[in-house]
């Protein structure tokens, strides 16, 4: 009889992970059992705890790099960087998420069930307090993409897939205001997140059918299994090559990479604001974390034949993201479009088969989380009566009845647009110079140009903001509150810092870039 050994876990390493969950369980347990009007300050402070405290234990334990669970967690360099990148950019979203003074009553609808344009509706977007639940959900995504990054095989790098992305899809339905627009946006992400999942999981199964007939080795999806078997396994490459395809479509829909980004612009301007940035910032950081892992670990072997697919599909990537952008009249959708342009040049530092193209995408990656947020914080505050004023043809004027706000929100455009002495210089830098030294020359081309592009809607609202006479419809400034500032000073606080002295995130980066194989 055989005797069953159960996998060693180190908890410890497990730290960070298991606090979020808990927090969000516990979480559950506050929404039943506080009082209503005590709910939002609790939930909040619960939820900072936990990402805080999570953050301390990667931190005390950043020298770890082992392989726990039954190997199917890998606590390494680059798992230690993204958690840390994660928890610091989600409690900036979290700040934005527990602010209740830029409107009353919060982002967030007060009862998700009540029905869109009802009587209802109008009653509860005139102040009454938004829904608490948002934040164990928010938990629950943060804990999912930690486990997300850290996922040593296929098969748990899928439930993390849908751990995160389940709770996403309810917070993007939740805003106060537009309540169909944002209905809608979160059942196009659920659907077509549906799909995504499926053809992730279709290609778990085609690799472990192409691990299947390794000599000496059990089949498997964990990634010492598929590295052996892309080398080694007697089994049709035409199983590999499939598998591969359609588990880049899983992790390039969240990335928001084209041809897989169509959700993307619809579910940036629906969904509640606060929730846009941190999809935004923590979603992306989460997503190529995953594709890191996967195609640097588990399919080395063949980057011969998948780079060629995936530098096409970044360079498309850009090309829509840049092209579009131009032809957007809603900030929101200017800034998912841009996200996308993003996403295109972080698959240019993916593909470079190099120690410094890993590190220059963790480091773009932060430095973009910091500058997207801040752009969303600002957007929370540009209102009318209605809302938030997102129309671009409403910011016309907005320097001359709002110029620091303006100017922060300049500020923050001309880094997304690669300007020097901004992080979006450092970043471009950081993923372009790895990839030239890799003969990749291509990709690094059409950046340039696709940045060159990029520039041209940045640059319209600043002209916009600046150059233009304020006008009736020219909407106001909120100021903001104590979260919304808070968020806001930290996001450009590291936007200027990571392009004036990058050199401490870069070392960081560096020394961290190196997987447990």
């Amino acid at each position: 009889m055989t005797e069953l050994k159960l996998p060693s876990i180190d908890y410890a390493a497990l730290a960070p992970i298991l606090i979020m969950l808990g927090a969000a369980l516990v979480g559950v347990l506050v929404e039943a059992f506080v009082p209503r009007r005590r709910r939002n300050a609790v939930q909040l402070a619960l939820a900072l705890v936990a990402v805080l405290a999570a953050l301390t234990m990667v931190i005390l334990h950043a020298d770890d790099r082992l392989l726990t669970a039954g190997q199917a967690i890998a606590v390494d360099g680059p798992t230690l960087f993204l958690q840390g990148s994660i928890l610091i950019l989600a409690a900036m979203a979290l700040l934005l998420i527990g602010e209740r003074s830029v409107e009353r009553g919060g982002a967030f609808v007060a009862h998700a069930a009540v029905t869109a344009e009802s009587l209802d509706d109008r009653r509860q977007a005139e102040g009454v307090s938004g829904t608490t639940e948002v934040y164990p959900l928010a938990t629950f995504a943060i804990g999912g993409m930690l486990i997300f990054v850290a996922a040593n095989d296929l098969l748990t790098m899928f439930i993390a897939l849908e751990v995160f992305s389940l709770p996403l899809y309810l917070l993007c339905a939740l805003a106060r205001r537009r309540r169909l627009l944002s209905q809608e946006a979160a059942m196009k992400y659920f659907m077509l997140g549906a799909y995504a999942s499926a053809f992730f999981l279709f290609g778990v199964a085609l690799i472990y059918g192409f691990t299947s007939g390794i000599p000496g080795r059990v089949a498997g999806v964990d990634f010492a299994t598929v590295h052996a078997a892309v080398t080694d396994s007697p089994a049709s490459p035409v199983l590999l090559f499939a598998g591969m395809a359609l588990l880049a479509i899983g992790l390039l829909f969240k990335a928001a990479a084209a041809p897989f980004h169509v959700w993307t612009p619809d579910v940036y301007q629906g969904a509640p604001t606060p929730v846009t940035g941190f999809m935004a910032a923590c979603t992306k950081v989460a997503a190529f974390g995953a594709l890191l892992r996967v195609f640097h670990v588990a399919f080395s072997g063949a980057a011969w034949d998948f780079t060629p697919v995936l530098g096409a599909v970044a360079v498309l990537t850009m090309l829509v993201g840049a092209v579009l952008a131009v032809t957007q009249t809603d900030i929101k959708r200017l800034l998912a479009y841009s996200s996308i342009a993003n996403a295109g040049y972080l698959l240019v530092g993916v593909l470079a088969p190099s120690k410094d193209g890993l590190s220059g995408t963790m480091f773009y990656l932060v430095a973009y989380g910091f500058s997207v947020l801040a752009a969303f914080a600002v957007v929370t505050l540009v209102r009318d009566a209605d809302g938030e004023a997102t129309h671009l043809s409403r910011w016309a004027g907005l320097g001359r009845r709002s110029p620091f706000f303006a100017a922060i929100f300049t500020f923050i455009l001309l880094a997304f647009a690669g300007i020097p002495l901004t992080s979006g210089f450092t970043s471009k830098f950081a993923v372009f110079a790895p990839a030239l030294d890799a003969d990749q020359a291509w990709l690094v081309i059409a950046g340039v140009l696709t940045s060159m592009v990029l520039a041209f809607p940045y640059l319209r609202v600043v002209v916009m903001m600046w150059l233009s006479e304020p006008g009736d419809a020219t909407p106001t400034v909120t100021v903001p509150g104590a979260l919304t500032s808070a968020a806001l000073v930290i996001g450009v606080l590291a936007t200027l810092v990571l392009g004036v002295a990058p050199a401490p995130l870069l070392d960081l980066a560096n020394g961290a870039a190196e997987f447990v194989r």
